[in-house]
């Protein structure tokens, strides 16, 4: 089974979100992601996995020349109309990371809650070094915090806490091991319940 058949985009709109705990954990996950893109220079980036755009309309605001893909067409529609209300240019198509080619290569290459749903993550990981000429931001949900928070908050309790569409879990170290087979882990974050670094590749 690859990513496109598991569920795509989120299953609540994270980023504007009405629920005061969750604002607040996505005020510290997208602190961490400005921090780190900070220490990229400004160039061109692709977000593979961009949802809704929110971190791809960022980066452009910051000057950054951004494309980003999704396998959900009605997600990638979603961040047209939001690039066109932030008024930023941005260009977003529909494509699952496993059919991405050398062509969409890009000097920063965004990942954000994309590979905990990917059935060979390792190979994710492969095609993330390909495309990242050469920094690399990528996030995953921090195990067991994630789903002790969903169980926290009555969600997902027949599947233990776990998201649907979430077949791969990490802690911390975990991840960073992952990456680290192809990439030098620069700097890593751990806004709560996330894990997300900036990576060079090799």
């Amino acid at each position: 089974m690859s990513a496109t058949s598991q569920p795509a985009g989120n299953y609540y709109d994270k980023y504007r979100t009405a629920n005061p705990i969750a604002r607040y954990l996505m005020q510290g996950f997208l602190g961490a992601f400005d921090a780190l893109a900070a220490k990229v220079p400004v160039a061109s980036a692709l977000e593979i996995g961009c949802g809704e755009g929110e971190l791809s309309i960022r980066l452009a605001q910051r000057g950054f020349r951004v494309r980003g893909c999704d396998i959900s067409a009605d997600i990638v529609e979603e961040a047209r109309r939001r690039a066109a209300d932030a008024g930023v240019d941005a260009t977003f198509w529909q494509q699952p990371i496993e059919s991405i080619d050398d062509a969409n290569a890009a000097p920063l290459v965004v990942c954000c809650e994309v590979l905990e749903h990917l059935d060979d993550p390792v190979s994710g990981v492969d095609t993330l070094a390909r495309l990242a000429r050469p920094h690399l931001i990528a996030s995953v949900p921090r195990e067991p915090i994630w789903r002790a928070l969903n169980l926290a908050r009555g969600k997902y309790v027949g599947d233990l806490g776990n998201t649907p569409g979430h077949v791969n879990h990490w802690s911390r170290r975990g991840f960073l091991d992952l990456l680290a087979r192809r990439f030098d882990i620069v700097e890593a974050k751990t806004p709560l319940p996330w894990t997300m670094a900036l990576c060079r590749v090799r």
